[in-house]
């Protein structure tokens, strides 16, 4: 049986746990490393590692998304007497990567390469552009069926409940540009919130807080709390 500590979802902190497994990493490596999907009884013949115990790590890393899976016949037979097909493993991602606490900077990165685009296409200035952007892409992140505190906890931002009803984030995903570009990253944060929330069913007012150690961004109750 799987340690506790290896979730069951897919996600990064529990693909870094399950890749914490020295055969497992090595399993890994080798498959990142080939020009195409790798078998078990092949991967079996190049660590030395038995067969059954290669399928247990392989499974395991499939089940937090860091493989893929596919069936096929090497051989090119098919038909009657051709056997049954092999699963043959492949990585799932280009990268695999994890931080405690969540950082999301693909996201931000998004934002800042899409309003730098928009605002040579249009000549606005980048700074409206990227709250367009980000408020865009809160809408596409919210839904009117998830909470919203799910919604944010997916993104990185740890949302904690407050006695009114609304929330701190008491984690922003985009610490580092956020501590180095304040006035730009806070702004295009809050749209990005405020967008999640114009999306979901809650009706949140969302403004700009700054708070030490936390996101800037505050969530107020839902209507009618």
């Amino acid at each position: 049986m799987p340690p506790r500590d290896e979730m069951d979802e897919a996600g990064p902190a529990a693909t870094m746990a399950a890749l914490a497994d020295p055969a497992r990493s090595r399993l890994y490596r080798m498959i990142r490393n080939s020009a195409e999907p790798l078998g078990r009884d092949e991967l079996a013949e190049r660590t030395g590692i038995a067969r059954a115990t290669v399928a247990f790590h392989l499974d395991r890393l499939v089940a937090v998304g860091a493989l893929t899976t596919t069936f096929a016949r090497r051989s090119g037979r098919t038909g009657p007497g051709s056997g049954r097909p092999a699963k043959f493993y492949a990585v799932a991602d280009d990268e695999v990567t994890a931080s405690v606490p969540p950082r999301r900077y693909d996201l931000v990165g998004d934002l800042l390469a899409t309003a730098a685009d928009e605002s040579d296409r249009t000549g606005m200035p980048v700074r409206t552009c990227l709250a367009t952007a980000a408020e865009a892409k809160g809408h596409e992140l919210g839904d009117g069926q998830t909470p919203i505190a799910a919604t944010l906890t997916g993104i990185g931002y740890e949302p904690a409940p407050e006695p009114d009803g609304g929330f701190r984030l008491t984690n922003c995903p985009f610490h580092r540009l956020a501590s180095r570009h304040t006035d730009l990253i806070c702004s295009a944060n809050t749209a990005l919130v405020r967008g999640i929330a114009d999306a979901s069913a809650e009706d949140r007012d969302v403004w700009l807080e700054p708070t030490a150690g936390q996101c800037c961004v505050r969530v107020g109750p839902a209507a009618g709390q």
